[in-house]
């Protein structure tokens, strides 16, 4: 048992072993194909599904690679696996492969309203992924989809459509508050659709209120004086800091915070804060947990709303990235190499 057992660690180690390998010039060609035999060659899913996970981290972000000499072993081998992430990294590999019956295989779960709804979500991702030339028109009927509507959202962003832009702000209204955001979001991320929010903006089918600092600060660097003259000066403070610092001081006296409404102040806060951190195990990862800050602290509390740039440890930093397909991107890196950069992002 004890043998077989280091047998198991020792596979999914070689799986990451190959993914640093192929990151320090080593032939990626002949990593994929020891990863391939590999997996063929054992019958432990744990194994198999390890051994993948390190296969799909090296080729995150990439489309028609070349797929292994093995490759055709892993797909027979699996194929009949009830092992659902198994599954699941076997289509999203083969798809990166160039496997059309692949393709189709997630085109059909991404239609089968039965499906489990991660099964579902994969089969999106993997067909974004290789910018599926029939994933535009499913993308349209997601908008209905309560299940997967966010995603599909944020799916325009990465495979840009025209019309896109148009449609989602014609169903704005309809939206939950946090589906809102996800538009506003989407639509920052390229210029010809920050053009139509700004015209949105213009007509007040969307309000100033709805568009966080972070995707202000994103428009007004691709639109300018445009976007300024209507949402106003996206920049941090500049005026004089210890006054603005004096007056909520004198405003949030004792008397005045006992009778502060909690319900109230959750409600800004899921508005405006939580998209970015985390309080009580509920919200974003971009910026620190608020769990444990000090937040009883009046100072504390002025200086990270008033002035959040004042102190932000690198970690948190906000970078922005285009793509060379466009893509406006905004978030705190969290993983970079010199082949790839992975943000953690709204």
């Amino acid at each position: 048992m004890r043998t077989r057992k280091y047998y198991t660690i020792g596979l999914a180690l070689l799986g990451v072993l190959l993914f640093f390998s192929t990151t320090r010039g080593a032939s990626e060609a002949s990593s994929m194909q020891m990863l391939a035999k590999a997996i063929a060659n054992t019958d432990n899913e744990n194994v198999q599904v390890s051994l993948m996970r390190g296969m799909l981290k090296s080729l995150e972000g990439r489309r028609d690679v070349d797929a292994p000499a093995s490759w055709s072993d892993v797909r027979e081998r699996l194929s009949t696996s009830e092992n659902v992430e198994a599954k699941r990294l076997l289509q999203e590999l083969s798809a990166i492969f160039g496997d059309e019956s692949a393709a189709l295989e997630a085109l059909d779960t991404l239609r089968n309203a039965f499906a489990q709804v991660d099964e579902r979500e994969s089969a999106l991702r993997s067909l974004l992924a290789q910018r599926n030339v029939q994933l535009p028109i499913e993308l349209e009927k997601l908008l209905d989809d309560q299940y997967l509507r966010t995603s599909a959202i944020r799916a325009f962003g990465v495979m840009p459509q025209p019309g896109a832009a148009e449609l989602l702000i014609n169903r704005y209204e309809a939206f939950s508050a946090s589906e809102r955001r996800v538009v506003v979001e989407t639509l920052a991320t390229r210029k010809e659709y920050a053009e139509e929010l700004l015209v949105a903006l213009r007509s007040g089918v969307i309000s100033k209120s709805e568009i966080p600092s972070y995707a202000a600060r994103t428009l007004e660097s691709m639109l300018g004086s445009a976007f300024s003259e209507v949402y106003g000066d996206v920049a941090t403070l500049s005026g004089d800091k210890s006054a603005l610092f004096e007056k909520y001081r004198n405003l949030l006296t004792p008397e005045t915070m006992a009778s502060a409404d909690p319900i109230q102040g959750k409600a800004v806060f899921e508005r405006t804060c939580v998209a970015c951190h985390i309080l009580y195990g509920n919200g974003g990862q971009i910026g620190p947990d608020l769990t444990g800050s000090n937040r009883a602290n009046l100072d504390y509390i002025l200086l990270n709303i008033l002035d959040p740039s004042d102190d932000i440890p690198d970690s948190y930093k906000m970078v922005t990235v285009t793509t060379h397909e466009g893509q406006v991107l905004v978030g705190a890196i969290a993983e970079e190499d010199s082949r790839r950069i992975v943000l953690n992002a709204v």
